[in-house]
């Protein structure tokens, strides 16, 4: 992967797996980078790696600003004493609830529908659905499983 390849990842939104490798941890996180590193050096020995696509931390920056998500949720966050788990509970249940809720912008769906019709070939398929934090694997910490 090159630093232009890297870049250009960057500015997308929706990107198959093969397209990524290690250097693209920040735009679609560890799990998703690790899976293009994968395709990119195991395929050619034999080794089957399933394809997909990841959604980018821009296109979910964007998800969050322009549907005023963020602010909401930046709001609720103001006053929340940490200490009280109980509140953290409740407000993480809530901000939960807000982001499933929300639709997500119109040509973003649109993209990771036509992605979903590349990778399944317009059949019926199972799939895995996984998180991957852009931050949840850096190289001076980890903490996978705790987002």
């Amino acid at each position: 992967m090159t630093a232009s390849q890297t870049q250009k990842n960057a500015n997308q939104q929706v990107i198959t797996l093969d397209k990524l490798g290690k250097d693209d941890v920040e735009i679609v996180g560890g799990k998703n980078a690790s899976l293009g590193e994968m395709i990119s050096h195991l395929a050619d020995l034999g080794v089957s790696v399933p394809g997909g696509f990841a959604t980018t931390a821009e296109a979910f920056n964007r998800f969050l600003n322009e549907t005023g998500l963020l602010d909401k949720i930046n709001n609720e966050l103001n006053d929340l004493d940490v200490d009280d788990v109980n509140a953290l509970t409740a407000t993480g249940k809530k901000i939960r609830g807000w982001v499933i809720d929300q639709e997500l912008p119109a040509d973003l769906e649109q993209e990771i529908r036509d992605a979903f019709e590349v990778m399944s070939g317009g059949d019926d398929i199972a799939v895995a659905v996984r998180s991957s934090a852009s931050a949840e694997d850096l190289p001076d910490a980890s903490f996978a499983g705790q987002q």
